[in-house]
This record gives structure tokens, C-alpha cells and sequence, in this order.
């Protein structure tokens, strides 16, 4: 591509970045490189580590495209990337903790997440205290001698509160102590993570970036100082995805602003008609004013994706519910999101929340809109709510 000066939009900008057609023999996309063993041509390159790539634990050209094309679009100093979502979740956690270090983590915290601080941290020594996500700047009050990170995830992937980012990052850079964001929901399209303060930044790639639910990624980008403690991280676990699905996510990479519009305007509408039915008494959902956060939603995101919860009306039960789900057209029950297919799962936070009530008012359910007719996927959960009452 030829350089220039003139800065380009997004749109533009994703469809270069991550490739290089002149060394590409000319063609568009770059090629997908396999391999373990790089071989040397002296025995003091070797010995003196003298090239771009030393062995396949370390990269190949395929995983630095994905990498650099990351960087550049998070505005990042550095990017790793791993097999899965929780993967880059556990990276990041690993190149700021400690034995002995306290974690502040949030309530809203995805599960699995959660369940790798008491499976794993625990057990190597670090001290992990929950916090109320809608806590502020009074996460300063939590802070121990021992603090060493807060892990912050905007919004909850069920439950959607916003977290006032920029003011638990400002509190934390004051004290020393490193701040992790679960960015998933928003990816750095529509936020920038760094520039809101946070230090590391993990996206589950498998969601949006992927776009089509054909692969598992992961997706840990680093400021300028903490980047050094990842990258040792990364090379010392030798934590990687294959290239078919670096290749895959540089793919998804071209198409995933027009996704994420696309998904941000068929939300919304999808959400606002549900708002109107009789069944639905409350819709989680940040761009909405009665959200928990919607203020920091509104000052801090360029955007909303395809993700949101609807509380139903307590009258109806579980069986009830069942039926609605059981008997779905459409819409499939599946824990992801960011595909093109419409997905929903039936949840209930009270059972692993530790310091904050989950208490909506009725049963509730997580819709990830996909790219169906919309006024199917009306029809479809129009059919499922008239099911609530067996």
C-alpha cells in the first residue's frame, strides 16, 4: 500500500492494515504460514537468535498480521493473541499478578473468568476481593497495600452495567496498580480502551472479529508500559492460535465495522419493540437511559453492538420459559455472540454474585441479534412470548 500522510477513516482503514500485497507477490490477502521449525543459515545466527522469527512458539508472519492490524486499530504498543477468549482473559491476569498480590475484580465479571480467579489464582496465592461494578471512584476504598490489579468489564456480559471507566483507571495509576478491561461487548471500534486509561485490554475475538461462529480467539492489547510483562508472558506459556483462525480473524477484520453497525442498529430497533410488549417489563441495554451506567455508556462508547437482556414480567415461571425457548424458530440457545445467527440463553446471576443482589424483577434472557429478516426475528419471539403462559 502506498504511504501517505492524510489520516483515513476506520472503514479504510481495516481493509489495509493486516496485509502487504507487494510482498504477497501482488495478491490481496496475506498467505497462512504453518509451521514449528525456523531453520538458520549460520550457526552464529543460531546462537545469536539473529531472526525475525526464532520458532513457532513465538509467531509466524500470519499471527503478527493479526497482531499488528490489533495494535494499530486499539491504539495499543503491543498485541498477543490466544486459543480462546478466557485464554486472553488468563494472560493478562498472569502478566500483572502475582502470589501474594490482591486482585479487585467486578461482580459482573463473565463467569468463566470468575471461575479461573478461584480455580487457578487462588490456588497460587492471590488474594481476590469482588467489587460492586457500579462502584466509581470509591473502588478507591478497596484498594489494599497489596492491590495489584483491578479487572473491569464494560458492560456485564448479562447484566450490561457500564462501569465509570475513567475514574477507577485514574484512581488506580495514582496508586501503581494495573487495570484490565473485558472489552468484548464493544471491541475498540467502539471503545478505546488505553485511551480511557486502562493498561490491558481483552477482546474474545471468537465473537465479532470471527463474525461467523467458525472459530475461537482471543485478543490482549497493552499501553506502552505494561507491554513487556505480556509479551514475556505470551512467550513463556507459548499460548497461541493456529493460523487457519488468525487467517479467519484477519478476514473477519475487513468486514467488522460494517458488522458491528449493522448489529448496533438492528439491537436497537430489536430492543425497542420489545420495550412495547405486554411480557417485558425492563430492557438491559447501555443505550438505554434506565440502564445501571448509561451516563458513562453515553460519555465513554461510540456505539453499541448486538447484545442485550430482557427481563420478563415475574408473573411468568420457568416452565413457562422453557416453552418460550424450547420451541424457538430462529433463534438458537447458545452461549456466544457476534455471529450472523440470533441467539438466546435463559440466566440467573444470583447464584455466583458474592457482594452485589441480582434481583431484576423476573426471569430474564440474553439476545445476541443475528442477521435474519428483522421482522422474523420479531415474529419469532413475538410466537415465544405468547408461549410464556402454559
Amino acid at each position: 500500500m502506498k504511504q501517505s500522510d492524510t489520516p483515513v477513516s476506520i472503514d479504510t482503514s481495516l481493509t489495509q492494515i493486516g496485509r502487504d500485497p507487494k510482498s504477497q507477490y501482488g495478491f490481496v490477502n496475506a498467505p497462512i504460514y504453518r509451521g514449528s521449525t525456523v531453520i538458520f543459515d549460520t550457526v552464529e545466527d543460531l546462537q545469536n537468535g539473529r531472526a525475525r522469527y526464532h520458532y513457532g512458539t513465538e509467531g509466524t508472519p500470519t499471527i503478527s498480521h493479526l497482531e499488528n492490524a490489533w495494535s494499530e486499530i486499539s491504539g495499543a504498543a503491543g498485541t498477543v493473541l490466544s486459543p480462546s477468549g478466557l485464554g486472553a482473559v488468563s494472560l493478562a491476569l498472569m502478566a500483572t499478578l502475582k502470589s501474594g498480590d490482591h486482585l479487585l475484580m467486578t461482580d459482573s465479571v463473565y463467569r468463566p473468568t470468575r471461575e479461573f480467579c478461584r480455580d487457578f489464582l487462588e490456588r497460587f496465592g492471590v488474594e481476590i476481593t469482588y467489587y460492586d461494578p457500579m462502584v466509581g471512584a470509591g473502588i478507591s476504598e478497596l484498594i489494599k497495600e497489596n492491590t495489584s490489579t483491578i479487572f473491569l468489564e464494560a458492560p456485564g456480559s448479562q447484566s450490561f452495567e457500564v462501569q465509570d471507566v475513567p475514574a477507577i483507571t485514574e484512581i488506580a495509576k495514582a496508586r501503581g496498580i494495573k487495570t484490565i478491561i473485558d472489552n468484548t461487548w464493544a471491541t475498540p471500534l467502539f471503545f478505546k480502551a488505553h485511551e480511557h486509561g486502562c493498561d490491558l485490554s481483552v477482546e474474545a475475538g471468537t465473537k465479532y472479529l470471527g463474525g461467523h461462529s467458525d472459530l475461537l480467539m482471543g485478543l490482549v492489547t497493552a499501553n506502552e508500559e505494561t507491554w513487556p510483562a505480556l509479551r514475556k508472558v505470551y512467550d513463556n506459556l507459548g499460548m497461541l492460535p493456529g493460523a487457519e483462525d488468525c487467517f479467519l480473524a484477519l478476514r473477519g477484520l475487513r468486514t467488522l465495522h460494517i458488522r458491528l453497525k449493522e448489529a448496533q442498529s438492528r439491537a436497537l430497533e430489536l430492543a425497542n419493540w420489545l420495550q412495547e410488549q405486554p411480557e417485558v417489563i425492563k430492557i438491559l441495554h447501555p443505550a438505554f437511559p434506565d440502564c445501571p451506567g448509561h451516563e458513562f455508556w453515553k460519555r465513554d462508547f461510540t456505539g453499541s453492538t448486538g447484545l442485550f437482556s430482557v427481563v420478563l414480567d415475574p408473573k411468568y415461571n420457568s416452565t413457562g420459559l422453557a416453552n418460550m425457548l424450547d420451541n424457538m424458530r430462529i433463534f438458537g440457545m447458545g452461549y456466544s455472540w457476534g455471529g450472523f445467527e440470533s441467539l438466546v440463553i435463559p440466566f440467573d446471576c444470583s447464584s455466583y454474585r458474592t457482594v452485589t443482589d441480582w434481583n431484576p424483577g423476573g426471569l430474564t434472557i440474553r439476545l445476541q441479534v443475528g442477521l435474519e429478516d428483522l421482522e422474523d426475528i420479531k415474529q419469532d419471539l413475538r410466537d415465544g412470548l405468547d408461549r410464556l403462559s402454559v
